[in-house]
């Protein structure tokens, strides 16, 4: 179900893609990492940065995100609606990302100070970045199939720099700050602001809007609120995503502590060893110091070692979960290859429950599948809110994508933001201190509790929520036929 005008090229598809990929080096930072930054190397109280956390992420959902979606819809120029948004904050993007994750010496009211307004005013250039970038897949076809395709090839690039961050982000810290934390955290976000203002600027180069409402079209901003109210598949997905990105920012926030306080050391030291990875990292070293350079400086201590690797294991069979997504979904339909697949992947989270902390094996096994399963839904979320815009101009006869795609966005900062309040304030709530090597029972219980319990409610939810969703794979055949004979008839008109 699609014609020569809605194939793109692999050129625009990897184009478009580079556009997350930039994204993600800040967004995986700062689900990964900000509370540990913000805790262990800013040197801000747990509770307090638990509450910066969610104001800047509350900011960012109920007022930035919606207010950018208004204004981007209305946006007119030479090179469309949205892609100039991407242009216009590339280097405001960079800037923010290097100052968030800097350290000065400002007190302990100065730096709270300084921490809330450096995340808010990140959160904002995200939502001016990221929402117009999201509407545009909306826009640059019409066909389903593309947009699948193109979701894969978005969710490669942006599994691509969730390696980067969760897997080579603390040896990089260590490699480019010497040993020092504080200084190689801002030398690494100096080098991710460059490339990603790079890699913003090849998306604007290499797309192009197609997708381009009537002209006659005029829809004011209540038109525009009240379809979306009306609109249940678009509620669901704001839902959805919320879930979703709660769960991602809780169990991505967490796992640090569980690798550094609830598994046991020599137990990971042993894997470590019997696996194989100490051998590589000394041979690949060995290798380097032979032709002169310097060696790869992977963290010494067991518990961060296996951290990332725990890591590395996960997102390489995402990546291979969303070389099978298109396939699937094409087949069986968006939303029921989702609910099937995020289900599988949430047994896999419940079972840490019962893993003993010896339990090394086991651990990184049940988060490989869960690393598969989960890597199926990967691009099919952002798919789903595509199809959602379509529904929309299907239903209203006006498209209004980028507000559309603010349930998204919205959805993300929402969940981001309580599931990285969640991480500092379950941290508190059972006693977490920084300055202790060993924590207490309690302490240890609560972080066990957060990475299998605790993060699989939020999929639990979805799937209980997918019953209602009504786009299945006959209507999405539906929709996209009667929207291409209605386009036609306006163009011959």
């Amino acid at each position: 179900m699609s014609n020569r005008a809605d194939t793109l090229s692999v050129r625009e598809k990897i184009g478009y893609s580079l556009g997350d990929l930039a994204a993600n080096l800040i967004f995986q930072t700062l689900v990964t990492f900000l509370a540990f930054f913000y805790t262990d190397v800013f040197r801000i109280p747990a509770g307090t940065a638990a509450t910066i956390i969610f104001i800047g992420g509350m900011l960012g959902a109920f007022v930035f995100t919606p207010a950018i979606g208004l204004i981007a819809d209305r946006t007119v120029t030479r090179w469309g609606k949205f892609r100039p948004w991407i242009l216009w904050t590339s280097v405001p993007f960079g800037v923010l990302a290097l100052l968030a994750f800097s350290t000065p010496d400002l007190g302990e009211r100065g730096k709270v100070l300084y921490a809330l307004g450096t995340y808010t005013l990140l959160v904002l250039i995200y939502a001016a970045n990221n929402l117009p970038y999201s509407a545009l897949s909306g826009v640059i076809t019409g066909s389903m199939a593309e947009r699948n395709s193109m979701s894969s090839y978005r969710f490669v690039a942006v599994m691509i720099a969730q390696f980067i961050i969760q897997v080579l982000l603390l040896p990089l810290v260590l490699i480019l700050g010497g040993g020092d934390k504080v200084q190689g955290f801002h030398n690494t976000m100096a080098v991710f602001a460059v490339v990603g203002t790079v890699f913003f600027l090849v998306t604007f180069f290499t797309t192009k809007e197609r997708i381009v409402p009537a002209p006659e079209q005029k829809s004011s901003i209540r038109q525009d609120l009240g379809d979306l109210a009306r609109n249940l598949p678009w509620l669901l997905m704001l839902l959805l995503t919320i879930l979703v990105f709660i769960n991602l920012a809780l169990k991505g926030g967490m796992y640090v502590y569980y690798f550094k306080y609830y598994m046991d050391e020599q137990a990971l030291a042993a894997f470590l060893q019997a696996s194989g990875f100490n051998a590589f990292i000394a041979g690949l070293n060995s290798f380097l110091t032979g032709i002169g350079l310097t060696s790869f400086q992977w963290p010494k201590d067991a518990p961060t070692s296996a951290f990332s690797l725990f890591n590395a294991g996960g997102i390489l069979f995402m990546i291979v979960g969303i070389g099978f997504s298109k396939r699937l979904a094409d087949r069986y339909g968006k939303r029921n290859v989702f609910g099937g697949a995020l289900f599988l992947s949430t047994l896999c989270l419940l079972a840490f429950w019962f893993y003993s902390p010896r339990s090394v094996g086991l651990v990184v096994a049940s988060y490989i599948l869960h690393g598969f399963l989960y890597g199926i839904t990967i691009p099919l979320l952002w798919a789903m809110v595509a199809d959602v815009a379509d529904w929309s101009e299907w239903k209203n006869h006006r498209r209004a994508t980028a507000i559309t795609f603010s349930a998204i966005l919205c959805g993300l900062k929402i969940g981001l933001s309580v599931g990285g309040a969640l991480v500092a304030g379950i941290l508190a709530k059972y006693g977490y201190d920084p300055d202790l090597a060993a924590q207490a029972p309690q302490t240890v219980q609560g972080i066990k509790l957060a990475v299998s319990i605790y993060c699989s409610i939020p999929f639990l939810v979805c799937i209980a929520l997918l019953f209602l969703y009504e786009i299945d794979k006959s209507m999405e055949t539906q929709i996209e036929r009667e929207l291409r004979a209605r386009r036609l008839g306006a163009a011959t008109a």
